[in-house]
Order: C-alpha cells, then sequence, then structure tokens
C-alpha cells in the first residue's frame, strides 16, 4: 500500500489513514471475539451431572456398560502437510486417555486429489498397517448422493471402491455409510446384494466438511444431549449388546482440521458426558481390536431399508421431503 500513497491526493491521505487505521482495528476486534468465543467453547462448559428418573435408573441397572465405536467420513483428507486425517491415526494412537484406539473409517477411495492420489492411498494403507477398518463411503470424484446416480454409474461406483478397499485391506468392505445419510430401498438393496450393511450413528459432533471458520463452540452440549436420549434408548432396552458392551456409534469427519487439532479433546469429552448421564463405560472405553469393531458395528448396522433411521442433525428432516 505504501508505494500507492504518492498517487494520492494530499487531501485524502488523512481519510486513507483513518480508513487503514479503522481495518486494523477492527480486525484486532473480531480477531479478540473470535479468542473470546473458542475459549468458552473449549473451557466455559463444565458439564454437571443430567438428571435421571428412578425408572431409568433402575432399567439401566441391568445394561451392560457402553463403549464407544468412533467412525470417520470422507477421508484421506488432502492436505500434504499438516494433514487431518494424520493428525487424528498419531492421536487415536498416542493419548492420555487410552492409547491404540482402533476406529472405522469410510473412505472415499477416488476423490479428486486425495483418493485417487498415491498419497491418499498411502494414508489408507497406513490405517490398515495400524488395525483400523476400512467402510466404503463414496468411490465418484466429488462427495456424490447415491440415490442421485444413474443405476450404471451408481453400480460402477460401488464395484471400483469395492475394488479399491480390498486391494488395500485384503478383504472386501463389510460396510458402508451413504454420503449425506441418505438412502432408499433401491440402493439399500443394491448394497446388501454387494455384501454390505448400512451403519448410522448415535453420536454426531455435527463436523462435517467446513468452510471458513471451523471451530465448534457446542461440543460438550451437543455431545452431552445426544449421549442423553442414547441413556434412554439403552434404559429401553433398544441398543443391543455385543461381546459384553454395548457399542455406541460416534461420527467425525476426518478431514475437518479443527476437528483433528482437538481429537484427544473429543474422547476426553465423551468420557465426561458418559459420566453426566450415568452411563458406565467399560474398562477399556474406545475399541481397540479390528474383529471386535467390526463385530459390533455389524451388531449396530441397518437390516431393513423399512427401518425408521435416526440420522444426526436436521437429515430426518431434509430427507424426509425429498
Amino acid at each position: 500500500m505504501r508505494h500507492l500513497l504518492p498517487s494520492l491526493p494530499v487531501s485524502l491521505l488523512p481519510l486513507h489513514n483513518v480508513i487503514s487505521a479503522s481495518s486494523r482495528h477492527i480486525k484486532k476486534i473480531i480477531s479478540g471475539l473470535i479468542v473470546i468465543f473458542v475459549t468458552i467453547g473449549a473451557t466455559g462448559c463444565a458439564i454437571e451431572p443430567v438428571p435421571v428418573s428412578p425408572q431409568t435408573t433402575e432399567r439401566l441397572k441391568s445394561q451392560p456398560p457402553i463403549r464407544f465405536l468412533l467412525t470417520f467420513d470422507d477421508g484421506p483428507a488432502r492436505p500434504r502437510t499438516d494433514n487431518p486425517t494424520l493428525s487424528i491415526l498419531n492421536t487415536l494412537a498416542h493419548n492420555p486417555l487410552q492409547p491404540g484406539i482402533k476406529a472405522l473409517f469410510f473412505v472415499q477411495t477416488r476423490s479428486s486429489g486425495a483418493g485417487e492420489t498415491d498419497f491418499g492411498r498411502n494414508i489408507l494403507r497406513r490405517e490398515i498397517d495400524e488395525g483400523h477398518l476400512l467402510g466404503f463411503h463414496t468411490a465418484t470424484p466429488r462427495h456424490a448422493n447415491h440415490r442421485f446416480l444413474s443405476p450404471e454409474i451408481f453400480e460402477q461406483s460401488l464395484n471400483d471402491g469395492i475394488a479399491d478397499i480390498a486391494a488395500i485391506q485384503g478383504s472386501a468392505p463389510k460396510l458402508v455409510r451413504p454420503p449425506f445419510w441418505n438412502y432408499d430401498k433401491r440402493t439399500f438393496d443394491v448394497y446388501q446384494q454387494h455384501g454390505m450393511h448400512i451403519l448410522l450413528t448415535d453420536l454426531s459432533a455435527n463436523d462435517g466438511k467446513i468452510y471458513g471458520f471451523k471451530a465448534s463452540l457446542r461440543r460438550r452440549s451437543n455431545m452431552l444431549h445426544l449421549l442423553t436420549d442414547v441413556r434412554e434408548r439403552i434404559a429401553a432396552g433398544e441398543l443391543p449388546a455385543v461381546d459384553g458392551s454395548i457399542p455406541v456409534v460416534v461420527t467425525f469427519h476426518d478431514i475437518n482440521s479443527y476437528t483433528a487439532d482437538h481429537m484427544a479433546e473429543y474422547l476426553q469429552i465423551l468420557m465426561d458426558c458418559a459420566r453426566a448421564v450415568q452411563l458406565p463405560t467399560a474398562t477399556q472405553p474406545f475399541y481397540d481390536d479390528k474383529a471386535a469393531l467390526e463385530h459390533a458395528a455389524l451388531a449396530r448396522s441397518m437390516r431393513d431399508s423399512a427401518q425408521v433411521a435416526r440420522l444426526p442433525g436436521f437429515w430426518n428432516w431434509l430427507w424426509e421431503r425429498i
């Protein structure tokens, strides 16, 4: 800007200086507000116990402890430096709560600039090498809704994605999470014909692909609200026990850098929320074995296209109208 000043009329220089100073001041104010809001979101939500009815308390006594089944959508992430997927893998392997956590990654094997590249495929190989499980999400260049693909393109994408995963994992995927959580009887039946079962979720970080400001100011209150609902479902006997514990499916997005930066905090939030809603956790609160992880995920998968889907956020409202 300095080299432009001589071209400005002298009478306008004071105005220019005022505008520049004001812009800098406004930027400082905005930056300060962002810091305040993020700090409140990070530290201002001490989780208080959530009231529970005597009836629910009594019913929970006959239920086994819960175990968090972590899932991640949309990866592998694209960045070559500070890659969110790699950061999440590091946190799962090394964290103060339970080192060596295993997760289920619903992957996009042919996403442009990511899953389709050698870099992206190497990330998927690392996931397998570190004992994680791959599920199918997409095998199209973009995050395409399978319901709106032609039957031919849909079929080809399934064949491509299954082959991609089998080449890396050594076996075809048994689990699928439809993009945008959206499916109908036709796509459900096609998934089943390919040996894949739909896994939805109980808890969602609501951290899908976000542009711009990625901070989540409600990560504690959101998880607490969702886990309170899970508590009532468990008390009602709606969630199955698998290998001595009740799998509670949790969804994150490993392409989100904010999620990656706060993954260890999210793990602690899950534990804090479980304590707050008075749901005991298993001795190992997260899955640490691929076979047990897959067994639990299959037990929680959708078995019938007519089964009522409980989708996170506004998705039930949206897909009921389309």
